[in-house]
């Protein structure tokens, strides 16, 4: 019982500290010009998801404080800091003329690096890092590499509409959830799920976009919670599910896909303006 007073008490912080962050940061980027248009050409806050690792840096700062350690947090933490730096600086510094891993990898055989193909090779490596901490054998450290790179890409594509992101962190999330709730540490998943709560309104409505530096931290800790506290098959079926949807939106546009299926675009639209 403790252990959830634990993690309730990290999802009501974060979601404050969340709230105050937020607050701060939004006038910040639209005063030093990071903006960008979205899909109704609006100028709008770029990479408010920055503030997410912040969030999470303070909640698990204050149960140090208190005594109370998040089995875990340390290298979640570092991952989540690491993959969201790299999302920054694909925002502020990205081009939009080389789209899809396919895109970026031909760039990279031409040998022309793009924050894209920085962003995809750096996320290669922290998967790879966490997974070599978690993981009991090479079978498992290829699995969950694979397993947190794609989770991290998954929730990055879906991050072209708002709200879109946060709704596929949350159904996912879910069925992590139902899969591992068992042994999930929740003192370690709940502030993230708070400051998210927080920060949908914002998304929903169009007031700021959280960018790769939020999109990436969403799909690395999915990925991370599959990997640390699922089973074996039900990893795999993730996977494979992953690579069905790199796949497709390698051929076929997610947007219009979604357009097309009557209960996805209900989903999309639920809750904006």
């Amino acid at each position: 019982m403790t252990q959830v007073y634990w993690a309730a008490g990290g999802f009501l912080a974060a979601f404050v500290i969340e709230g105050i962050i937020l607050y701060l940061l939004l006038p910040l980027l639209t005063s030093t010009g990071a903006v960008r248009s979205n899909y109704r050409e609006e100028q709008i806050p770029v990479s408010a998801g920055i503030s997410f690792a912040m969030t999470l840096l303070l909640v698990y700062l204050l149960y140090r404080l208190v005594n109370h350690e998040a089995e875990g947090s340390q290298l979640f933490m570092l991952g989540i800091t690491a993959i969201s730096f790299l999302g920054f600086i694909d925002d502020m510094l990205g081009r939009r003329d080389t789209t899809g891993f396919k895109g970026h990898l031909e760039a990279l055989v031409k040998g022309r690096l793009t924050t894209g193909g920085l962003k995809a090779l750096g996320g290669g490596l922290i998967a790879f890092y966490l997974a070599l901490y978690i993981s009991a054998d090479w079978i498992n450290i290829i699995l969950n590499t694979l397993l947190i790179a794609l989770s991290t890409n998954f929730i990055n594509l879906l991050d072209l509409r708002p709200g879109r992101a946060i709704k596929g962190t949350f159904l996912l999330a879910a069925v992590i959830i139902a899969v591992a709730y068992q042994s999930m540490n929740w003192a370690l998943v709940l502030p993230l799920l708070g400051a998210v709560v927080y920060y949908l309104p914002s998304d929903l409505k169009a007031r700021a976009m959280m960018g790769d530096a939020g999109s990436n931290v969403l799909g690395l800790a999915l990925g991370f919670w599959a990997a640390a506290y699922m089973p074996w098959l039900p990893r795999l079926l993730m996977l494979a599910f992953l690579i069905i949807i790199h796949w497709y939106t390698e051929r076929y546009s997610l947007t219009e896909t979604i357009e097309r299926v009557k209960i996805l675009r209900a989903i999309d639209q639920l809750g904006r303006n």
